[in-house]
């Protein structure tokens, strides 16, 4: 295996968190490069730079676990809403405007007034619940990926401010973790510098002095503001690689097999917590796809390679938003689009990691059919690789026994009965044949076998699923 570092395995991972918070492309590496200049400004030790990087690259590890919510609480889209959010001060007048304006704009006037009456009524309990969610999930995360308390302390204490006025816990001033402090400095820098310029950063950062940031820590902005090159490497494509240079030295983490399976393993947490439905999903597809890989004699080393790809293949979910993902009813044109370029999210993330060249395009291409007939290129059989063949069909199988927003679990034999319809279309005759043949052997894996019955048994035709996913309003 080639030699990879953590800190670029952990960059391109971040891009994940970014597109689950609405932001641009690279805004966790960004804030990384914004927090570091700042710290070194501080002369912070070397231990503390180490944790601090990675409290940057990855503070919102816990984006992803209060989505659901956000969109069944204000009737609309969880990426543009937290997008937004990060523009609001935090001042009674600015939140209410925004829940004003950013509750129900597509829902009718009842369902709207609804919501509002609900959030206007328990707004302060709904804030603290879903600012705690995330704080908690990210923190637990950190500590899956093997990073010190530091770290995760500092992502649970992100959304703290220095009068006290933050969450989850109203901190006040030194009371904050000090990487928490600098990480929310960095954040609120990037947006703004991102949407508009410079100027418009270094006028916020003043703004907010005494308020949400750290009056020293501003200064210490101010003076590395003050240096050209500080923009000019911020606003550079290249800024992956100024920030991959500046881990500091001196405590390098060997990422070993045992390691990367962690890693996989947190990541596929990350996705299914972006929605109800979609919980245990990726592990159960790892598990399967493993029990696949073994009985059809893959290689041990190749299994595990494989059962990170499965764990992973959902990656790009993080990018779509829970509107879509959770609407119980047929998609539109638009939103099927939506949903088809969660492939493509998976794709591009997991291809930023050079050691996961074909892995990415293995786990990207799980919805792509035989017949040509899939996504996100439409290719055919003879372009499937086997790996690819072995997570769409546990992908498929977890997707049709799983509870859906759209429908109840189908039992263990209706899913067979449906999948035997799209062998040789959709579904590999032999992945198919050693799926049922390892059902019969173990049916203690598969919820819904040896008698287990799912909650809700309902009578769905095979046109309903395509690897796993609702056709489109006008699918025929």
């Amino acid at each position: 295996m080639q030699a990879l570092k953590l800190s670029e395995l952990m960059g391109a991972l971040s891009h994940a968190l970014d597109i689950t918070e609405g932001q641009p492309e690279g805004h966790c590496v960004r804030c990384c490069w914004i927090g570091m200049q700042i710290a070194q400004k501080l002369t912070l030790p070397a231990e503390q730079l180490w944790e601090l990087y990675y409290t940057l690259l990855l503070k919102d590890l816990g984006c992803s676990s209060n989505a659901s919510r956000i969109c069944e609480l204000y009737l609309t889209d969880d990426l543009s809403f937290k997008r937004d959010f990060k523009w609001v001060d935090g001042s009674l007048p600015q939140v209410l405007r925004f829940v004003l304006r950013n509750t129900g704009p597509s829902s009718g006037l009842v369902d709207r007034l609804k919501a509002l009456g609900g959030i206007l009524s328990n707004g302060d309990q709904i804030a603290q619940e879903l600012i705690q969610t995330r704080c908690t999930r990210g923190a637990d995360i950190a500590r899956q990926l093997r990073f010190p308390e530091g770290v995760a302390n500092g992502i649970h204490s992100l959304d703290e401010h220095w009068d006290g006025g933050g969450r989850p816990e109203a901190l006040e001033g030194s009371a904050i973790p000090l990487y928490a402090r600098v990480a929310l400095l960095a954040q609120v820098i990037d947006v703004v510098n991102s949407a508009s310029g410079q100027a418009a950063a270094i006028a916020e950062a003043n703004q907010r002095s005494g308020k949400w940031f750290d009056p020293d820590l501003v200064d210490a902005f101010l003076a590395v503001a003050s240096e050209p090159t500080f923009w000019a490497t911020l606003n550079s494509p290249n800024i992956e690689t100024h920030v991959f240079a500046m881990e500091p030295a001196g405590r390098e983490v060997v990422v070993d097999e045992d390691y990367l399976d962690d890693i996989a393993e947190a990541f596929g947490k990350v996705v299914d917590a972006k929605s109800p439905f979609t919980s245990g999903h990726s592990a159960r597809v790892g598990l399967y796809t493993v029990l696949l890989a073994e009985s059809m004699d893959l290689p041990e080393s190749r299994r595990r390679w494989l059962k990170r790809g499965a764990l992973l293949h959902d990656v790009g979910k993080l990018g779509v938003s829970n509107s879509v993902l959770d609407k119980p009813g047929k998609l539109d044109d638009a939103e099927w689009a939506s949903i088809r370029q969660h492939a493509v999210y998976t794709e591009s993330i997991l291809g930023r990691i050079k050691v996961f060249d074909e892995l990415a395009r293995v786990s990207a291409a799980h919805h792509e059919r035989l017949d040509g007939g899939g996504y996100p290129r439409g290719i055919k059989a003879a372009d499937i690789a086997l790996e690819t063949r072995i997570i769409t069909t546990a992908d498929i199988f977890d997707a049709i026994t799983a509870e859906r927003p759209y429908r109840g679990a189908v039992p263990v034999d209706k899913t067979l009965a449906i999948m035997a319809d799209t062998v040789g279309t959709a579904i590999d005759g032999d992945c198919f044949a050693h799926l049922k043949k390892i059902i019969d052997k173990n049916p203690e894996f598969f919820p819904g076998a040896a008698g287990q019955s799912p909650a809700v048994v309902i009578a769905s035709s095979s046109n309903r699923f395509n690897s796993g996913h609702r056709q489109p309003a006008n699918a025929t």
